[in-house]
């Protein structure tokens, strides 16, 4: 159908923008499928207590990604054929995330110190168990945790319970390794700013291409009512 220069730049921008969609929700479903179910990582969901924080995260994280992947068929489907009932799905679905992602943004600042606390617990927790079982799946876990927040238990460099498990580093590294509880705490209060800003980034991209989306559909309703009828 003949659309103006202002439609096919909208539908270029949208079969580009789904695509990276696409990758970006194939990316989000792999890693929650590999945190569910990889040898590294499945010792989180055989921890007991309040540890179902993690397990909703991962959980949450499948769901997003099969959502993300869903809407961008939806988009690529109608833009790629110039369909209005595609699009039209894409737009609400568009709508929606768009909505999620400001209010999980507000939320991710306004909580921060919250999630802090929860993921110091689910912290807390690990080490706990992991004292009192010694079991080798909470031991990954507890590495995973050391290596990449480069601490070492609940007292830093001289929580020997844990020593095996913490980042192999030099001898004034070693003993200048803080203790994980703060960290995760410092870390969730230094980066609010910088997640709400990636929520709210993603939200602005995700609202101009609900805009090209509706230019896009107007141009194609236009074309039908211009279109001679034989």
């Amino acid at each position: 159908m003949a659309l103006d220069g202002c439609g096919q730049l909208c539908k270029c921008f949208l079969i580009m923008f789904n695509i990276i969609f696409a990758l970006v929700g194939m990316a989000m479903f792999g890693l929650g499928l590999w945190l569910r179910f990889s040898s590294e990582t499945r010792g989180f969901f055989n921890i007991d207590l309040n540890t179902q924080q993690f397990v909703i995260g991962v959980s949450v994280l499948i769901a997003l990604g099969a959502v993300i992947l869903l809407v961008a068929v939806f988009g690529d489907y109608g833009a790629c054929n110039e369909n209005l009932n595609g699009l039209a799905v894409f737009s609400c679905l568009l709508a929606i995330l768009a909505v999620v992602e400001i209010a999980a943004g507000v939320f991710a600042y306004m909580g921060s110190d919250v999630v802090g606390e929860q993921l110091a617990k689910f912290y807390i927790t690990v080490y706990a168990q992991y004292v009192d079982k010694g079991d080798p799946g909470l031991a990954v876990t507890l590495s995973m945790f050391h290596n990449v927040l480069h601490c070492c238990g609940l007292i830093g460099a001289l929580d020997l319970l844990v020593k095996q498990t913490c980042p192999k580093t030099g001898l004034w590294d070693t003993l200048t390794l803080p203790a994980c509880p703060t960290v995760i705490l410092n870390l969730f209060e230094s980066k609010a700013p910088l997640v709400m800003g990636l929520f709210l980034g993603t939200a602005a991209m995700l609202i101009t291409a609900l805009v090209c989306c509706n230019i896009l559909m107007k141009q194609i309703k236009k074309s039908h009512l211009s279109a001679p009828v034989y």
